[in-house]
């Protein structure tokens, strides 16, 4: 279903700027504010990008024809250095669902913005958040709270995956809802991640968008 970047053949603009080297790096496709549309693009860019499974769960539904079943299976991807994907893909067949999250994941990447909020370090190393950020999908709802530095993931199993994949080594998570439904706590967490974006730090002024 993947196709090797050699036989790649863009089907966008910012596809063939990639493949032509007017684009070198993720950052500056954000800083563009281009929609990525093809996974090839992430895989050009960020070749040593991890991927884990964090959900497979059998859905079923009705229809004219009778009760229909597919798996559901959510993905996160991530380089370990300030970028992470969630994705989710149905299918009858458990490898073309998990094929399909892979690369939903893909065209959903995000940059994290990384620091050291915590009042208690300060030491102004990109090892967790630069501040406290909250994210909500259905009924959860998660916070993430600066830690110092060695405090590690104080978070659940799902949480601490999407955060390791992106970067982040020490944080406090606090939720609330219904966070045994692993789409809407993973969501949650993929939502306050993004969220790190929408503020703008003394630190950040004077950077260059593609710094």
């Amino acid at each position: 279903m993947s196709t090797s970047i050699e036989e790649w053949t863009p089907r966008t603009k910012l596809g063939w700027m990639i493949k032509e080297g007017k684009i070198t790096s993720m950052d500056q496709i954000f800083a563009m504010n281009a929609v990525i549309m093809e996974p090839e693009i992430v895989d050009m860019l960020l070749p040593n990008l991890n991927q884990e499974i964090l959900d497979v769960v059998l859905v079923q539904k009705m229809t004219d024809a009778g009760r229909i079943s597919r798996f559901r299976a959510v993905v996160v991807v991530g380089n370990g250095d300030g970028y992470v994907g969630l994705g989710i893909g149905k299918a009858k067949q458990l490898r073309t669902a998990i094929e399909k999250a892979t690369i939903d994941a893909k065209l959903n990447i995000i940059p994290v913005r990384r620091g050291c909020g915590s009042w208690e370090c300060n030491c102004r190393e990109p090892h967790s958040i630069p501040f406290r950020v909250r994210g909500k999908a259905g009924s959860v709802e998660v916070t993430l709270i600066p830690a110092p530095l060695g405090a590690g993931l104080v978070a659940g199993d799902v949480a601490k995956i999407i955060l390791r994949l992106a970067g982040i080594r020490d944080a406090w998570t606090f939720s609330k809802g219904e966070t045994r439904t692993t789409i809407n706590f993973a969501k949650a967490v993929y939502n306050a991640l993004r969220n790190t974006n929408k503020f703008t730090t003394p630190l950040d002024w004077g950077k260059k968008a593609w710094e």
